[in-house]
């Protein structure tokens, strides 16, 4: 009998090595048509980390987005933090989001393909975080929101397990976009492998609650050898359209509306998380300037038909691929998850409009401006 379970024993420890080794090759880097695969597995541990919830040098606050002043490629230590804050997303209209970093969308980050990414993201959803503290701590993003707090954020606490899924990120999502409770963190590489504008949400079910109450945001992904306009773009934002579901509730806050949700009924449709930032806060150009614009609707569901009064969109790569070029567009389709890098040329001095033109959305808050002034002779 004792032989008999040796022998069973060293079968299992035989095939759990094995096992082990498959997973190992299976997750050993390699390279495949230029691109980088198999990262390590993700690490999920506690830390006693109570500093800047957004760390990261190429890391803003929409509608910046901080130019690439390096060259080649990079490793960027990127850490975003989920944190519960109340915010203003319309006039008179606060809830209770959930979020990554503080706003909503979240922070963008851009990076360049080919550059190598470790991300850091500790579940902080049971802490009471404030984020417009001046600070010298972390990224560019948590400089500009104490600047500019126009959701008017406050901390609260809702513990609540929380996950990170980068579309840019080419990985295995049972392991690198794995849910973690309340005061923990995970940790994993991707490597930018692919040049375009992608999405990053929560994937922890139920993706739809956990999206539209505010768990999405932009990474923004350089070609390697650029856009063939590169050297005439003057200005260059990021723009995210989104859309929430909110009733009112029994106090002064709006509560998350499911039935909504299922139904595709927003209250309001945003640019930048807010039905008046773009007006309040119009993108700067002047006459004569061309212009970049990284749009990505977010959704979580409704579709977008971008258009810019008075322009033309003289360059569109979809999902900013530099091989998806289209030119002369008046408007660009956008289904939930797609973005697109749009370029026009400013004509005159005056005020463009930014509008969803399905018009039903532009109602509920999906419009902006972009405010030029005179041509520089």
């Amino acid at each position: 009998m004792n032989f008999y379970k040796s022998t069973v024993y060293s079968i299992i420890l035989f095939l759990t090595a094995g096992l082990l080794g498959m997973a190992q090759a299976q997750t050993a880097e390699y390279q495949q048509d230029g691109m980088t695969f198999g990262m390590p597995e993700a690490e999920v541990y506690t830390e006693e980390y109570d500093g800047a919830p957004v760390v990261g040098e190429y890391v803003t606050m929409l509608p910046e987005l901080k130019p690439l002043d390096y060259e080649g490629n990079k490793h960027h230590e990127v850490r975003i933090d989920v944190l519960v804050q109340e915010i203003e997303v319309a006039p008179g209209v606060r809830y209770q989001a959930w979020t990554f970093g503080g706003t909503v969308p979240g922070p963008v980050l851009h990076v360049r393909e080919g550059d190598r990414i470790t991300f850091t993201m500790k579940n902080r959803s049971n802490e009471t975080i404030t984020i417009t503290e001046p600070s010298k701590e972390g990224a560019p993003f948590m400089q500009q929101v104490a600047q500019n707090a126009y959701q008017k954020p406050k901390g609260a606490s809702m513990p609540m397990p929380h996950s990170m899924d980068f579309h840019a990120g080419t990985v295995a999502k049972d392991d690198k976009w794995r849910s973690i409770g309340p005061g923990q963190t995970i940790k994993f590489d991707w490597v930018a492998n692919y040049p375009g504008s992608y999405i990053y949400h929560c994937g922890t079910p139920s993706v739809l609650m956990h999206t539209a109450m505010g768990q999405h945001g932009l990474v923004v992904v350089s070609p390697k050898d650029g856009y063939e306009t590169d050297d005439k773009v003057d200005k260059e934002y990021a723009i995210v359209q989104s859309e929430y579901y909110l009733r009112e509730g029994p106090g002064d806050l709006h509560q998350y509306d499911n039935e909504a949700a299922e139904n595709r009924k927003p209250s309001q449709v945003v640019f930048n998380g807010h039905t008046k930032v773009l007006h309040e806060q119009p993108l700067k150009a002047k006459a004569g300037d061309r212009v970049r614009l990284h749009v990505s609707n977010n959704g979580p569901s409704g579709t977008s038909s971008f258009h810019v009064i008075g322009a033309i969109f003289d360059r569109v790569w979809m999902e900013g691929h530099p091989q998806n070029e289209m030119r002369g567009m008046q408007t660009v389709l956008l289904g939930a998850s797609n973005s697109a890098t749009i370029e026009f040329i400013v004509p005159e001095e005056g005020k463009y409009v930014l509008v969803d033109h399905e018009f039903a959305d532009a109602v509920k808050g999906a419009t902006g401006l972009l405010k030029a002034g005179p041509r520089e002779k």
